[in-house]
């Protein structure tokens, strides 16, 4: 899959503004970091708990 550019990013970026207009930006902005923000925090948990079932079944063996 081909990386986006920076040409690209600006044509998303103008493509947005004109959807949703100035002042819906930065709460879509805001919305979407914090999304990614959440979904981080819950897969690093995610990997935590394998990882200690992981300890707990070499114990085992």
């Amino acid at each position: 899959m081909p990386s986006l550019g920076a040409k690209e990013l600006i044509l998303i970026l103008i493509i947005a503004l004109v959807i949703f207009g100035p002042s819906k930006l930065p709460e879509i902005g805001k919305a979407f970091g914090k999304s990614i923000r959440e979904f981080k925090v819950h897969a690093n948990k995610i990997s935590e708990d394998l990882d200690v079932e992981e300890k707990k079944d070499d114990k085992k063996a």
